[in-house]
């Protein structure tokens, strides 16, 4: 294994672990208005991504008519749709239930992602790709909850399906701090517009100490570190590839239920991480169509252990 497929295969879990813990906190910023609380949450990770970008320095193209349309896009749905989604459905049914559904993120990204990329889906990650979502799956219990939850579930993992696919034909062209901080960017305005309309003057208001605390983790850990290694990873190791590791996002989601002291872990829940380390192993190892001249090659990946407990998702 090369050192680009092992710096992918940890940025990806990494990254994927740490928007984990975006259902659970959001739990505790649900009473703010979604709409200018997301908003505010994307401008600061903004200025973080565009200040890194200036002092980073370096050769930068400029983006190309092209490139701000799939940017507009991303934003609309990988970070707007997306993240208000997550919200929303936390008010309507069980985090389990929104982390359950997310969790088959990966199977979309394995069939959906090499045909973008002129590739064949690999069969291996496509089974892959199912034992991860099953793992997930059984790990978050299933959940439970009504319609409307249900279908805001869906609609977040149509976001974390763009969010993805929309950022493979930006990277090699603007790098992933870059794509980061412009999609970032972008959704604020869209967010602010969406608030106007949805609150009015109740967009905004001074969050309590706890949501302060929330969304400033949301901001810095969920939206700039995760984005940048999960971009990153993209890059090294093409979505479906990558896409493997979403399978951690309710396993993460439960292991924060553990840190919060919300829950504790049970038999189903190291029975779904054991699926999930499985899943991943066996996608990664598999070989695939090469994505340019250069043959594939098979990849290992070292399977780290994971807490496990029911709860949040």
């Amino acid at each position: 294994m090369n050192t680009s497929h092992r710096r992918g295969m940890a940025g990806a879990g990494a990254a994927m672990s740490l928007v984990g813990t975006l259902t659970a906190v959001s739990a505790t910023i649900s009473g703010y208005p979604v709409f200018g609380g997301q908003a505010a949450r994307y401008a600061a990770a903004a200025l973080v991504l565009l200040g890194v970008a200036r002092l980073a320095g370096g050769p930068a193209r400029r983006p190309s008519a092209r490139d701000w349309l799939l940017l507009t896009a991303l934003a609309a749905t990988g970070l707007v749709a997306f993240n208000v989604c997550v919200v929303l459905a936390t008010r309507d049914t069980s985090p389990a239930t929104v982390g359950t559904v997310i969790a088959t993120v990966p199977i979309v990204l394995a069939v959906v992602g090499p045909l973008l990329d002129g590739r064949r889906p690999a069969p291996a990650i496509i089974a892959a790709a199912c034992v991860v979502a099953a793992g997930a799956a059984l790990a978050n219990g299933f959940g439970g909850g009504g319609v409307r939850g249900l279908l805001f579930s869906l609609g977040a993992l149509a976001g974390e399906v763009g969010f993805s696919l929309l950022a493979v034909p930006l990277l090699p062209r603007l790098g992933p701090l870059r794509v980061s901080a412009y999609s970032a960017a972008l959704a604020v305005p869209m967010l602010l517009a969406a608030g106007l309309v949805a609150d009015g003057t109740a967009l905004l208001r001074v969050p309590t100490a706890g949501e302060l605390a929330g969304f400033a983790y949301l901001s810095i850990v969920v939206t700039t570190i995760a984005f940048l290694l999960w971009y990153d990873a993209i890059g090294r190791l093409g979505a479906d590839r990558a896409g493997l590791c979403a399978g951690l996002i309710p396993i993460s989601a439960v292991v924060t239920t553990v840190v919060l002291g919300i829950d504790r872990p049970g038999p189903a829940d190291l029975a779904g991480a054991a699926l999930v380390a499985a899943g991943v192993v066996v996608g990664l190892r598999a070989r695939v169509a090469p994505r340019g001249p250069a043959p594939a090659e098979p990849v290992t990946c070292e399977a780290a252990p994971i807490g496990i407990a029911r709860g949040s998702a």
